[in-house]
């Protein structure tokens, strides 16, 4: 008797190889983002939580820009072959993937840091904190 797992056949080897490819081409992870930033980013990385959470703690060099405030005019100061990278809170937020409809409704290119907050500090990374 199949299991949860098996009662549905996995995907034939080249749907799937399909399939984890694309994923790299809408997604990265904190490890990446990490890495790339101690080298100098070649991306924006954005942090779509309100100031607050920003204020508290955040990947350090992520720029605040709540998802809701992503609009043609505040992307003006960036080329429009600007890679951005947005984040949230962590997997329970979709806050990084309305920051990412909304950059690419902009026509620009955009991932997601996959984890977000909750990623980087379960990967040992520290966060920045504000002054108040």
């Amino acid at each position: 008797m199949p299991t949860a797992v098996t009662a549905v056949a996995p995907a034939p080897s080249h749907l799937a190889r399909e399939h984890f490819a694309a994923e790299f081409t809408f997604e990265t992870d904190c490890w990446d983002v990490h890495e790339s930033l101690s080298k100098g980013a070649d991306f924006v990385l954005l942090d779509v939580r309100s100031p607050a959470l920003f204020a508290k703690g955040h990947v350090p060099g992520a720029i605040n820009l709540p998802h809701g405030k992503i609009v043609t005019s505040k992307m003006a100061q960036w080329s429009e072959d600007t890679i951005f990278v947005t984040y949230c809170a962590g997997p329970h937020c979709n806050g990084a993937a309305r920051g990412g409809l909304r950059l690419a409704d902009l026509g620009r290119p955009v991932k997601i840091m996959a984890g977000g907050v909750t990623g980087w500090l379960d990967e040992g990374f520290s966060l920045q904190v504000e002054p108040t």
